[in-house]
């Protein structure tokens, strides 16, 4: 109980010297105040990266754990393309895979203003926009209810977008798709090709200059089968793309726990096996960021980390010099405390906590200006660069780093000062 009450009078007595010497310590403080933000700062600004790095790698390869599934025939017989995504979908349902997406690079032909083009298309599955963080510049992603539709549903970047002319989606574009010849002068769709409904549109990076598109992986499969019967040639003459090689591969992903990926990726790779018969060949990767089991982002991490403790360094160095001085200013208040009983323990606590009180106040003004700053809408813009989707809230590590790395600066910087004061001898303390 005694410790307490001289704690808390330590406490008290050191917040009355910060109000009396508020100018100077106002002045001391100024540094610590924009350290502590700045530390704050840095730390909640690296969070916001490490959200966009992870995103942007996400988009590419798919968020932990992304199983990519690959099936081929053995001894260069062609498998039967509903055969592989029958035993896809039995695999899917069996053990209850919420996103799986079959994902196929292929071109359609589209006729623009200023001619024909083959535009890169991926045709994918519904669940493969929330799989790899597909972002939405306008319009909305497919639906679970997208693939009823007989009209075939795409979304399109940017740039196949300016070259339509932007048009409203609220009015429904239409674009022709699939056909090789002149278009039509009544219907405008070339010869063999269908008509296909913009639904959404994607941003595009000022590096891509090229139009691109998304499709359900079964209206492209429709368009394909449709082209294939106005030239005239079966469906079980065309090139296999599963087996044969002369088509666009095919390819299955799935997103599943990270903790069950390799248990999985077992029990899938035997269940096709047994479902497409001996001598298929199926094989299964993990191509996420989390994928080896290392920290991709160890090293920015300590970079931040690193600025981080040399601007609160910078910070400290200044506050030891200011309280230097000012111990120096406070000899004879200091040898007056002695001459009236205060010990030397007393006075180096006090000297100590007034400097440590005084760095958490600043700390705490410094972490609300960090707060400020980091979830103002501009600064987010700046970082984030339109690649987060998910902006992470404001850490509260970072907020409890900030203030517990006042409080050490504020016990480090006084420490020396305090050891000052104590040294102080009370007969010269008095002259001086």
């Amino acid at each position: 109980m005694r410790a307490l009450t001289a704690l808390v009078g330590a406490l008290l007595e050191a917040w009355q010297e910060v109000r009396v010497h508020r100018t100077r310590v106002l002045l001391s403080l100024v540094g610590v105040a924009v350290a502590v933000c700045s530390l704050t700062t840095v730390v909640a600004l690296g969070a916001i990266v490490q959200q966009s790095t992870m995103e942007l790698s996400e988009r590419s390869s798919g968020r932990p754990a992304t199983l990519v599934v690959s099936m081929y025939g053995g001894g260069g017989d062609a498998l039967d393309p509903a055969r592989v995504d029958a035993a896809w979908a039995e695999v899917v349902d069996r053990y209850g895979v919420t996103y799986a997406s079959r994902v196929q690079n292929t071109t359609q032909v589209v006729p623009f203003p200023d001619g024909l083009v083959d535009v890169g298309t991926q045709a994918v599955d519904q669940p493969y926009g929330e799989m790899h963080r597909v972002q939405m510049r306008e319009g909305e992603w497919f639906t679970p209810l997208d693939a009823q539709q007989l009209a075939p549903q795409i979304i399109v970047n940017e740039v196949f977008w300016d070259r339509m002319g932007r048009p409203p989606l609220s009015t429904h574009p239409v674009v022709a798709l699939g056909g090789q010849g002149v278009p039509n002068s009544a219907s405008g769709i070339p010869s063999g090709g269908v008509r296909a409904v913009v639904v959404g549109v994607t941003p595009s990076p000022t590096w891509d200059t090229m139009p691109s598109m998304f499709m359900l992986a079964d209206h492209a499969k429709a368009i394909e089968d449709a082209a294939t019967g106005e030239r005239g040639t079966s469906a079980a003459a065309a090139p296999d793309p599963y087996g044969g090689g002369y088509g666009p591969q095919t390819q299955y992903e799935m997103w599943v726990p990270p903790e069950l990926s390799e248990q999985l990726t077992g029990l899938v790779q035997r269940d096709l096996v047994g479902a497409l018969g001996e001598g298929s060949q199926v094989d299964i990767n993990r191509q996420d960021w989390a994928t080896y089991g290392e920290d991709p982002f160890a090293v920015t991490r300590n970079v931040v980390i690193g600025i981080a403790v040399l601007v609160l360094l910078l910070g400290a160095l200044g506050l030891v010099n200011i309280a230097l001085v000012t111990v120096k200013q406070r000899v004879r208040e200091i040898g007056i405390r002695r001459s009236f009983g205060a010990t030397a323990s007393r006075v180096f606590f006090a000297v100590m906590m007034e400097s440590v009180v005084a760095t958490v106040v600043a700390g705490g003004v410094g972490v609300i200006v960090s707060i400020l700053v980091v979830q103002s809408p501009a600064v987010r813009d700046l970082v984030g660069q339109g690649m987060v989707s998910d902006f992470p809230p404001f850490p509260v590590d970072a907020a409890i780093t900030g203030l517990v790395a006042a409080t050490v600066v504020g016990a480090l910087a006084g420490l020396l000062p305090a050891l000052v004061a104590v040294r102080v001898k009370v007969i010269d303390a008095i002259r001086y």
